[in-house]
C-alpha cells in the first residue's frame, strides 16, 4: 500500500503563543485529540521540543513512541514514530502562522501500514480522532 496523507486545517480564536504552547505540550495535545500520550524524554532546550520522546497507548495496543526531529518555538514541529508502531513513513508537520490575532494550523501526517491493507482504516482513524479534537478545543476557545 502507498503511503497516505491526511491534512487538517484549523483556525483558533487566540493568540499563536497560546495555542502553540498547548498543543506543542505532549500530555495536553493527547487529552485534546483523546490519546494516552505522555513525554518519556525530555527536550534539551524545551521540555516537549527537540528530541523530546512521547508515548502513545491506544486501548489493547501496544505501545510506541514519536520523537520531535523538529520544533521551532511558536512555528513548526515536526516528529516520527521512532519506536513499536504499526505504521512506517511516519512523518507528522504541525506548521503555526497568525494573523489579526487568530492563529491557522496547517497540520499533515503522512502514514503507511506494515500490516498490508490497514493504511486507509488506520488513517481514518487517526484523522477522525485529530480533527474532532482540534475542532473541539477551538471551540472551547471561543468561550
Amino acid at each position: 500500500m502507498s503511503i497516505q496523507t491526511i491534512t487538517i486545517n484549523q483556525a483558533f480564536d487566540a493568540p499563536l503563543k497560546q495555542v502553540f504552547a498547548t498543543l506543542s505540550d505532549h500530555e495536553k495535545f493527547g487529552e485534546i485529540c483523546g490519546i494516552n500520550m505522555t513525554r518519556i524524554k525530555d527536550g534539551a532546550e524545551h521540555l516537549n521540543g527537540l528530541n523530546s520522546v512521547r508515548e502513545i497507548k491506544i486501548g489493547i495496543l501496544p505501545s510506541f513512541q514519536e520523537t520531535i526531529n523538529k520544533f521551532i518555538d511558536n512555528e513548526r514541529i515536526e516528529y516520527k514514530i521512532t519506536q513499536g508502531s504499526p505504521i512506517k513513513n511516519h512523518l507528522g508537520v504541525l506548521v503555526f502562522s497568525e494573523a489579526k490575532g487568530k492563529t491557522h494550523l496547517n497540520y499533515t501526517i503522512e502514514l503507511e501500514s506494515k500490516i498490508p491493507f490497514t493504511t486507509l482504516l488506520i488513517k481514518s482513524a487517526l484523522s477522525f480522532g485529530i480533527r474532532n479534537g482540534l475542532k473541539r478545543y477551538a471551540r472551547s476557545l471561543k468561550k
